[in-house]
């Protein structure tokens, strides 16, 4: 694809934004270039690139310059389109129990069209996912003012976030028994105002018998720095162009959730999902308490460690959630390993024009953005979101797909 990783400039902004200067620790622009190459590689390695795509990713190829594309992956009845602008799902058709085929995620006909999405339309979103309370937090005696896109506060990483730069592709292979794509991007130090290097890979997998797969990976280059990466693929499991998702049955297996402020910040309580709108611990229809709450849900849950899937001797994924459409049929059930998943029922969502021209309005779809607790970085009681050189992040999603 490129010759180099992609590095955008910081602004003036972002290069203000640590109160403190740090010079030892950041990569070598020279002299140290052959190192710093040399540990880049090693991380790339860690993070699961193979050698091929490695050399590719480090020393470049091609024209010089990343282009956006769209990408396609196909199992089945089962296909996945993609593009490496902000790592997007474009669309994913799966069958219903009449075997008619159709898209279930919100989203635009085009790549270029996400460049102008405020939704987050199936975007990769990082550098950290969700809210971080007052657009700052200190980590290790060091006070980070990040850029506020979200009233006084940072969402999604930033204004210029992970969905909104193009990501290299390292890896595809859309003849594979298990088709996949990897996506690469190098965020480099003071992007949005977060501390240091940091390499971050997105894979899509499509798997036997209507699996989706999505592994998240970063490395922290150089410095200690927080990640919490999410996928925000809007669900509609009738179909992107069939209205809302009221009727639609949710499960999540959470017993407790994070209370939140006015501006959606948590207050740093973990509290119990019984007798109140966000209890969906057996199925109940979305719409059911929704009118309970001003712009519908957008809450984080606190994941139970039931359902757990084992993978030998490693720990494996829990049951995060599952979400069944009666009318067409379609089951969706989501695995994780991460600690918690955000549901969003888009009240924000304004009418906005889609595929085909269909017009998106209010609960027009869900997300279930599985993840770490957000704002972590300004609770200390909260599972840490830090990552430094020698403790990597995985996240992965599994999402089954059937019919009842």
């Amino acid at each position: 694809m490129g010759t180099k990783p992609i590095q955008p400039a910081a602004s003036s902004d972002q290069g203000a934004a640590e109160n403190k200067t740090e010079k030892k620790g950041d990569l070598p622009r020279s002299k140290n270039r052959v190192v710093t190459m040399a540990k880049y590689c090693s991380s790339l390695l860690l993070l699961g690139l193979s050698l091929s795509a490695l050399l590719v990713v480090a020393f470049g190829a091609g024209d010089g310059e990343t282009k956006i594309g769209t990408y396609e992956l196909k199992k089945g009845k089962m296909s996945l389109k993609v593009t490496n602008y902000g790592a997007h799902m474009m669309s994913f058709i799966v069958p219903d129990k009449y075997g008619k085929l159709n898209d279930v995620i919100l989203g635009y006909d085009t790549a270029e069209a996400y460049k102008n999405d405020t939704n987050s339309f199936g975007a990769t979103v990082g550098r950290v996912a969700n809210r971080i309370a007052g657009a700052q937090f200190t980590l290790n005696g060091t006070l980070y003012k990040l850029i506020p896109n979200d009233g006084k506060n940072t969402l999604h990483g930033g204004p210029l976030g992970f969905s909104k730069v193009v990501w290299k592709v390292t890896d595809y292979k859309p003849n594979d028994v298990e088709p996949y794509i990897v996506f690469q991007y190098l965020s480099p130090n003071g992007e949005q105002g977060f501390p240091g290097d940091v390499v971050a890979v997105v894979k899509y997998t499509l798997l036997a018998y209507n699996q989706l797969s999505i592994k998240m990976k970063a490395r922290a280059l150089n410095k200690a720095t927080p990640v919490n990466l999410a996928n925000h693929a809007y669900w509609n499991l009738g179909g992107h162009d069939s209205g809302d998702i009221l009727s639609q049955e949710l499960e999540i297996y959470a017993s407790r959730y994070t209370p939140t402020d006015g501006e959606l910040i948590p207050t740093g309580k973990v509290v119990s999902v019984v007798g109140t709108p966000y209890d969906f611990l057996k199925s109940n229809s979305v719409g059911s308490r929704i009118d309970q709450l001003q712009k519908g849900y957008d809450i984080n849950y606190v994941l139970d460690d039931k359902e757990i899937i084992r993978r030998g001797n490693k720990r494996g994924l829990r049951k995060a959630a599952v979400v069944h459409d009666r009318k067409s049929g379609r089951v969706m059930e989501l695995f994780t390993n991460q600690p918690a998943v955000q549901l969003y029922t888009s009240g924000s969502l304004g009418e906005t024009k889609g595929k085909g021209g269909v017009v998106y309005r209010k609960s027009g779809a869900l997300c279930l953005e599985t993840q770490g607790y957000p704002d972590a970085v300004n609770h200390p009681n909260f599972p840490s979101t830090i990552l430094t050189p020698s403790k990597p992040y995985e996240h992965q999603m599994l999402l089954r797909f059937f019919t009842s």
